[in-house]
Formats: structure tokens, C-alpha cells, sequence
């Protein structure tokens, strides 16, 4: 007890680190059991307890769906291995806690020229929670930027309402949401997932069918943004957002429907399908007055987590 009155309970009001390293590697192990356990029945309860947020949403929706169609299971499963972990792992206050582990997986096609590093952030909501996995994000090894480091070694977070980068986290699902509907504010760098996108779904058509697309941003819970600093006063940054499609057929016709949508679907296919989709994104967002200050989208993993048919 301090002489202020504040007791310090669990570690809520100490700055520490969110984890010890065997915590953290304790951690990737139960998620990665866990979750080639569920990939190998298509169960989604074999790894319900392990995962959180945007890779919840979509890891528990793809397995619904593929269960569905495939009862007896994964006749094609290879187990997941993740290795050569290197364990980021911030000092907070207060709960939740979190830390990424950054790992090599067994993924990478035998002779790929690109080397990839899998990204996973793991977060706990108190202290007798477990740890769950939030967001999974899959980068070439030259595009990770250095992280900056605390005068311990440790990974230094960064604050959701920063002042200091281009675009505060709190701010990237929202801005990122109004860029694909309007194309404003235009502060993300071109590419697959932020201009090359917005035109393919500007530009799609198909006689006697019409589309339409709402974005929406997703950035509290487990869903919230959170993000690492890094040596060049920049960050690295995971954010989440939702993404609906609507297909609407002239008389006569119908859209179509594949084994994964319609494992997910409520209601009847008409004239209309609507499918709505979980993303996370992961992105480096620049010290704020520096380069072009563009936000550069390093991976985006999205997944069909329901439809609906009228």
C-alpha cells in the first residue's frame, strides 16, 4: 500500500512486461496445438478458447463452414509449425496485456524465393484470462522495419491516440474504412489492398447484376488497434475492419452461390446476396512530417464470416 491509499493488485498499476518469455512460447504453443486440432476435424470448438478478435472471427467462421460441407474432417491437414520465434514484448500498465511473436512457418512453398515471417499478436484481458490470439499477419522478411527497443531491450508500444506518427491507431480503421467508400482521406500508399482495390471493386461488372459495397470500421475489444514503435519513430501497426458485398440480379436471374457462402448462409437467395466479411490489416504508419507520409498496408487478411440471401 502506497501513501496515496493505491493498492497494487495482479500488477494493474505497475508497468511490466506482459509476459516472461516462457509465458510468451508457452503461449504460440497452445495456440498452434490448438489450432491444428481444430484445422484437422474442421471443429471450431477445439480452438474457440485460443483465439480472439478479427482471427477469431474468421478462423471460427472458416471452420463452421468448412465442417459444414467436410463432417469427417480435413482429409488433406499438415500441421502448422511455427519456429525460429522471436518474442516482442511491450511493458503496460493495466490490462489487457499483449506481445507478438514473430515466427517462421512451415507455409512457405518448398523453393519460394520469398521468405515470409508470421506476425501473431496474443492478448490477455486480465489475470485469470488465458492468452488468445488476435491478429495474424503474413510479411516478407525485407519489408519488416527494425523495432525500437526501451533501455531494458523491450518492444515499446505505442499509444492508440499518439500525436507522434502520420495517423494515430485509433484512427486507421475509420480512415481506412472512409478511403475504400470515398477515396478520402487519401493518406495510405497505392497498392493491392488500398487503391488497387478500390478500383476493382469500382470497375467490377457483369450484365444484370448490380453491386454494392459498405465499409465499416471495427476497433474496440479485442478488435482495437495496437501497434509497436519502430527505430525510425514510425510503427507497425494491426487494426481491424468489416467489409459487406451486395449482389442484386435483374428479374430472372439469381447470384451465385459457392459451398463456403452457403455453409454461412441465412435466409433464401433471391435477388439478393449479401456477404460480409472480417479484415485485419497490418500497416507501417510513418513518423508524422516525414517522407510522404503515406500509410503503407504490409498484409491484409480477410475472411468470409457471414451471408445473408433475400
Amino acid at each position: 500500500m502506497t501513501a496515496s491509499g493505491c493498492v497494487t493488485v495482479h500488477g494493474e498499476l505497475a508497468v511490466v512486461p506482459a509476459a516472461t518469455r516462457a509465458e510468451a512460447a508457452q503461449a504460440l504453443k497452445d495456440f498452434t496445438d490448438a489450432y491444428n486440432a481444430a484445422d484437422k476435424a474442421y471443429d471450431p470448438a477445439l480452438d474457440a478458447d485460443r483465439v480472439a478478435g478479427p482471427l477469431g472471427a474468421i478462423n471460427q467462421a472458416g471452420l463452421k463452414a468448412r465442417r459444414k460441407n467436410n463432417p469427417d474432417g480435413n482429409a488433406r491437414h499438415v500441421p502448422l509449425e511455427l519456429n525460429d520465434a522471436t518474442y516482442l514484448i511491450p511493458k503496460k500498465a493495466g490490462w489487457p496485456r499483449w506481445f507478438v511473436a514473430d515466427t517462421d512457418s512451415n507455409r512457405d512453398r518448398d523453393g519460394a524465393k520469398l521468405d515470409t515471417r508470421w506476425l501473431l499478436v496474443f492478448v490477455k484481458s486480465g489475470p485469470d484470462a488465458g492468452w488468445r490470439t488476435s491478429y495474424l499477419a503474413v510479411v516478407p522478411s525485407a519489408r519488416l522495419p527494425r523495432f525500437a527497443k526501451d533501455d531494458d531491450g523491450r518492444a515499446r508500444p505505442v499509444a492508440a491516440d499518439s500525436t507522434e506518427l502520420a495517423v494515430a491507431p485509433e484512427d486507421l480503421s475509420t480512415q481506412y474504412t472512409e478511403y475504400l467508400e470515398k477515396g478520402a482521406p487519401d493518406v495510405f500508399a497505392p497498392g493491392d489492398a488500398t487503391s488497387a482495390w478500390r478500383e476493382a471493386r469500382r470497375t467490377t461488372r457483369r450484365p444484370g447484376f448490380s453491386y454494392q459495397y459498405v465499409d465499416q470500421p471495427l476497433d474496440t475489444g479485442t478488435f482495437a488497434p495496437l501497434g509497436l514503435e519502430t527505430d525510425d519513430g514510425g510503427a507497425l501497426v494491426f487494426f481491424s475492419s468489416k467489409h459487406f458485398e451486395r449482389q442484386t440480379a435483374a428479374k430472372g436471374l439469381r447470384p451465385a452461390l459457392n459451398a463456403d457462402v452457403e455453409a454461412l448462409l441465412t435466409g433464401e437467395v433471391k435477388s439478393t446476396l449479401t456477404k460480409e466479411r472480417v479484415s485485419s490489416q497490418l500497416v507501417y504508419v510513418p513518423k508524422k512530417g516525414t517522407g510522404d507520409g503515406k500509410v503503407v498496408v504490409l498484409n491484409r487478411l480477410p475472411g468470409l464470416t457471414a451471408a445473408k440471401g433475400s
